[in-house]
């Protein structure tokens, strides 16, 4: 650089001499420039100065405050560790219990106060009477202030004026006895004088250190202010010339147009970039912006002068982004500067850009909103609502009818049904949901499914094959608006499954380019539908399982009216079961269980352990007994299948080597003769009884472990007699228990369904369920309520047999005038011959005491001999010289059926006749049989 000598006005120098300013004056004039406040140096020196003044002010009154605050608490400190020293020393606690506290703590208290350099050690009763102080003349007298914490044992701290001491730290610590009562209170304190006069003293070190660190800085910045001053004097005309040219040719090679506008909106300068985009002439300096020729929007936004970002303003055929910054806030002149970038070609892939992530949003909201739900309907209808209208204004989805109904789709079978319809109106003349369709081979919809591709009419005005299934519809179709259709099949595992049309009517019509977002959707929501259908297979299945293994209807007997509910949860299938069995002598049994768990497994479970309960059943076990050996099977199949697991490598699954743990089961036994109920149950809920009242109670019967979990131990059973035309209720937990509501709640509920009399058990069912069925039950639901009924006393004729074979010909005498009471003479032979056989080989064979009883049940006459032997007799097939060995045939021949039960006390061998049908037992029946069976005994 080059810098030429400035000269002063005034008179001429000699050539060739030089003034030379002496250094005094040179030394002056550097000292007056850098104190100068209108120089660039003197300035950043005054502000430097300035700021670190500040700085220093703050530090300093931070210091101050801080050596304050830490004075403080160590005030406080020393204050709290006098206080407890002095509470606890020892002699303390035993000079306030002395007769006069004050001369033995007095002097201990003013040595301590002394040592510990603290204000004052104050000993007071709880009442408040001094014993020690600095000044003895308040020795005696009443503390002034609030001590009540130090009352209650705990240590108190604050700050307190203190007669003749002044404002204070104070802290005030309890002194207890070994019973934690509190005999006195020792206050140590601290005046706030003395804080302040430690404070003080920390005040020259303070300041000193303050007034050196601002001297040094002072200094530091004297000399930068000093190298500032040398570094920007003496810049002259040329050199801005310069700068002014470096200037220039940066605007002209930027590759954005800039404008500079005056005030006036004159054009003061247009580089080469805003020229050519603006095509402005070559004279165009100093002319008013409104008349170059350019547009009006983008001519008024240029002389307008308000500042604008990013406007984007049409110039010709180019999309320009404007910005405009005014130049006066920058010591500029009046007027602005305008910059100007072509964004033509941005804002088309921007828009392309734009389109491509509402596409990619659209995919990934699919991928979210498709398939909710594994039902196949409402899958077909999220596809539909999540193209409308973000890709079509109207949306149809067509099902297979197998697909609807979870089966594998048929292809010999191509009708469809309407599953889903969507649109951005709701009076399109579009097929309505339902209704059947059947696509000819000319459609697209036929094209797409041959083809496995989409199909596009861009103009469904131009096309013919898509009006040929319902030409009348088709124009009702058109005069609608529709003007563009995307046919995509849906298709899974290589397998279609349906189709769905995209229709557009105000959109623009749909291009090449929407094939593949087409195409997208539909295979998302093919997965989403065909895993629909496989859950709607499999839980159809399950559920059929499920039924077939529950009883379908219940089995005709007198002792009870039987109503019953089975509701399967919404979620899948579960192991709840329920079942009523007849038994013989008129009784029956109710069963209600549940196994823990959902799916086929859990189903397959429940079919097990129900057949398990009728064999046992077949037994005649009492409920303790039945129970007790279902918990044994259980226990055996768990052990079976976890060994089966173990071999297997442990791989066990829900359907796939599981085990039975955790099934529930109550069992009940109703005689209608004696009117007792007997009730056993294994972790399973109890029965609810309902009164003829309408009084509701909870029987307590005694809870044995689930089945698999006894481990052997003993089930208790629970005797009830409910009245005539009481209602018992069994049910599974599904229906007390949510996890909205609890147990407790769930009774409540159950209790308030059933408190009404004169009920059947039908409307009994049907008002709990509408009490506390859940709105989507997670779990199964079985419910049983049967009204009790009582066999009438007439119908029942009983005598005690004694073991005599002669008392056997009176008792038949007796039984036979029975029968004709009861108009049974077409049945009478043959029931002599029964009794008789069972009552003489209860003489014969069984143990005293022996009871006979004739039960008249429905379209049953049934025979019981009781004895007090528990020998079970058999049929087996007698030799010709055999004496013995026919009569159990006899009876297995005469009777429906017959059977041994084993009571508390000896076992019940009984037979049931038929009363309708052919007479069993004529003569003519016998003397067939009697060829056969060979010499009978005399009866």
């Amino acid at each position: 650089m080059h810098r030429r000598a400035g000269r002063s006005p005034g008179a001429a120098r000699p050539a060739g001499t030089e003034v030379r300013p002496r250094a005094s004056q040179r030394r002056g004039a550097g000292l007056r420039s850098l104190l100068s406040v209108h120089s660039v140096a003197g300035q950043v020196l005054v502000l430097q100065v300035g700021v670190v003044l500040l700085l220093v002010v703050a530090a300093v009154v931070a210091l101050v405050l801080q050596a304050r605050s830490t004075t403080l608490q160590d005030a406080r400190e020393r204050s709290l560790v006098g206080a407890e020293m002095f509470a606890n020393a020892p002699g303390t606690l035993s000079a306030m219990r002395s007769a006069d506290p004050s001369a033995l703590l007095q002097p201990r208290a003013e040595q301590a106060r002394k040592q510990a350099k603290v204000t004052y050690v104050i000993a007071f009763s709880p009442s408040g009477i001094r014993w020690t102080h600095p000044d003895p003349r308040l020795i005696g007298k009443r503390v002034v202030g609030s001590y009540a914490d130090a009352l209650a044992g705990k240590v108190h701290q604050d700050t307190y004026d203190t007669p003749g001491v002044g404002r204070a730290v104070d802290t005030m610590a309890p002194v207890k006895d070994t019973a934690g009562k509190v005999v006195g209170v020792v206050s140590v304190g601290i005046t706030v004088k003395s804080v302040n006069q430690r404070v003080m003293g920390q005040m020259p070190l303070l300041f000193g250190s303050a007034a050196v660190g601002l001297a040094l800085v002072t200094g530091g910045s004297a000399l930068v202010s000093r190298r500032l001053r040398r570094q920007t004097h003496g810049l002259e005309p040329a050199e801005m010339t310069r700068m002014y040219e470096h200037h220039d040719a940066v605007l002209h090679s930027v590759r954005e147009g800039v404008l500079v506008i005056d005030g006036e909106g004159r054009l003061l300068l247009a580089n080469d970039e805003a020229t050519r985009l603006l095509d402005l002439p070559g004279d165009v300096t100093g002319r008013r912006v409104t008349e170059l020729g350019l547009p009006p929007p983008a001519a008024a936004l240029l002389a307008s002068g308000r500042a604008v970002s990013d406007e984007v303003v049409l110039a010709g055929e180019r999309l320009l982004a404007v910005n405009v910054r005014p130049t006066a806030p920058h010591g500029g002149p009046g007027g602005s500067v305008a910059t100007l970038r072509d964004t033509t070609e941005l804002r088309a892939l921007a828009g392309r850009a734009r389109i491509a992530r509402e596409r990619l949003q659209l995919l990934y909201d699919a991928g979210v909103r498709i398939g909710t739900t594994l039902d196949v309907a409402r899958t077909a209808e999220e596809l539909a609502r999540i193209a409308v209208p973000r890709f079509a204004d109207f949306a149809t989805a067509e099902l297979l009818d197998a697909v609807r109904r979870g089966e594998e789709p048929d292809r010999a079978n191509p009708t469809m049904h309407r599953a889903a319809v969507h649109g951005i109106r709701d009076d399109h003349p579009l097929n309505p949901v339902d209704e059947a369709v059947t696509w000819p081979a000319t459609t697209p919809q036929a094209q797409g499914l041959r083809s496995g591709r989409a199909v596009l009419e861009s103009d469904l005005r131009a096309a013919r094959g898509w009006r040929s299934r319902d030409p009348e519809r088709a124009c009702h179709v058109l005069d609608f608006g529709m003007r563009s259709l995307i046919t995509v099949p849906l298709q899974a595992r290589g397998m279609a499954l349906g189709v769905v049309d995209f229709w557009r009517s105000e959109q623009d019509a749909f291009t090449e380019e929407d094939l593949a977002v087409a195409e997208e959707l539909a295979a998302r929501a093919a997965v989403a539908i065909d895993n629909a259908r496989r859950y709607t297979r499999e839980h159809a299945m399950a559920v059929t399982l499920q039924r077939s293994l529950l009883p379908r209807t219940l089995p005709e007997q007198s002792a009870l009216e039987v109503a019953h509910r089975y509701l399967p949860a919404q979620a899948g299938v579960s192991g709840d079961w329920f079942d009523v069995i007849p038994l013989p002598g008129a009784r029956v049994a109710l069963v209600v269980g549940d196994v823990v768990g959902h799916g086929l497994h859990a189903a397959a479970t429940m079919g097990r352990l129900r057949t398990a309960v009728h064999n046992f059943c077949a037994l005649d076990l009492s409920p303790d007994e039945l129970l007790s050996h279902l918990d044994e099977l259980v226990a055996r199949i768990d052990e079976s299948e976890s060994n089966d697991s173990s071999e297997n490598g442990g791989a066990a699954t829900q359907g796939e080597g599981a085990g039975i743990t955790g099934a529930g089961c109550l069992f009940a036994i109703y005689d209608p003769v004696s009117g007792r109920c007997t009730v056993a149950r294994a972790g399973h809920p109890g029965p609810a009884l309902v009164g003829p009242d309408g009084t509701v109670t909870f029987p307590d019967v005694p809870v044995a472990p689930p089945l698999g979990l006894g481990a052997g131990l003993p089930v208790e059973t629970a005797e009830l007699e409910p009245a005539e035309g009481s209602l018992l209720a069994l049910y599974t937990d599904g229906l007390v228990e949510d996890r909205e509501r609890d147990l407790d709640t769930g009774l409540d509920l159950l209790r308030g369904a059933l408190a009404q009399p004169d009920r059947t058990p039908e409307q009994a069912c049907r008002a709990v369920l509408d009490a506390l069925l859940p709105d989507r039950p997670r779990d199964d639901i079985a419910l049983l309520v049967a009204r009790t009924r009582r066999t009438d006393p007439d119908r029942v004729a009983d005598w005690d047999v004694p073991a005599d074979p002669a008392a056997l010909a009176p008792l038949r005498a007796e039984c036979a005038r029975r029968l004709a009471a009861w108009g049974l003479d077409e049945i009478s032979f043959t029931t002599e011959l029964i009794l008789s056989e069972l009552v003489t080989n209860a003489i014969r064979y069984g143990g005293e005491p022996i009871r006979l009883r004739l039960l008249l049940d429905g379209d049953s006459l049934i025979c019981e001999v009781a004895d007090g032997s528990s020998t079970s007799p058999h049929l087996r097939r007698a030799a010709t010289t055999d004496e013995g060995g026919r009569g159990l045939f006899l009876v297995a021949h005469f009777a429906r059926r017959w059977g041994v039960r084993y009571i508390a006390r000896g076992k019940v061998i009984w037979s049931e006749q038929s009363l309708e049908g052919p007479a069993a037992g004529t003569d003519g029946d016998l003397g067939d049989l009697l060829p056969e069976l060979g010499d009978v005994p005399p009866l």
